[in-house]
């Protein structure tokens, strides 16, 4: 089956570096599960907000227009009818289409739920393969993994 995106998605890649566009067009094209576009660029007074109530880590988020004048990172809600899903299933096969996408098109792409892959198009495996080397890397420091299943974003 054939997915695309509604016009609210597209609207939410107002802003969003072109080459992630790009990405994001493709990889709905080829998922296996169906995803819409959630978020694309923030506000600096959106992304203090989300610092303050935990949703974010960092002010230094691709979110924000970068020296380019782009957001260089997007959130995706996966859906299974036309109700979300949550289960990082879900996620890590979008991922995987992400991954696809990106690397047809030359344009590199960070996962947030495999945050030590630099770029996901380079990765020799799953994104499932790939999250799990993050979570196992993570605990191996003795420290717990930030699982962002349903950010990208472009690696400049």
């Amino acid at each position: 089956m054939t997915f695309r995106l509604s016009e609210r998605s597209l609207s939410r890649l107002d802003g969003v570096h072109p080459d992630l566009i790009a990405v994001v067009k493709r990889a709905i094209e080829i998922t296996e599960v169906d995803f819409g576009v959630t978020q694309g660029t923030r506000t600096l007074a959106q992304q203090e907000e989300y610092v303050r109530t935990g949703k974010s880590q960092t002010m230094n988020s691709k979110h924000l227009p970068q020296s380019d004048g782009y957001s260089h990172a997007v959130d995706v809600v996966a859906y299974i009818g036309s109700d979300i899903g949550w289960e990082l299933n879900l996620y890590d096969n979008i991922a995987d289409a992400f991954a696809k996408a990106a690397r047809e098109l030359g344009v590199s792409v960070r996962w947030g739920a495999a945050w030590n892959v630099s770029d996901i198009t380079k990765w020799n495996g799953t994104m499932e393969d790939a999250m799990m080397h993050y979570v196992d890397t993570r605990r191996s420091q003795g420290r717990r993994p930030f699982i962002d299943g349903p950010h990208f974003e472009l690696v400049k």
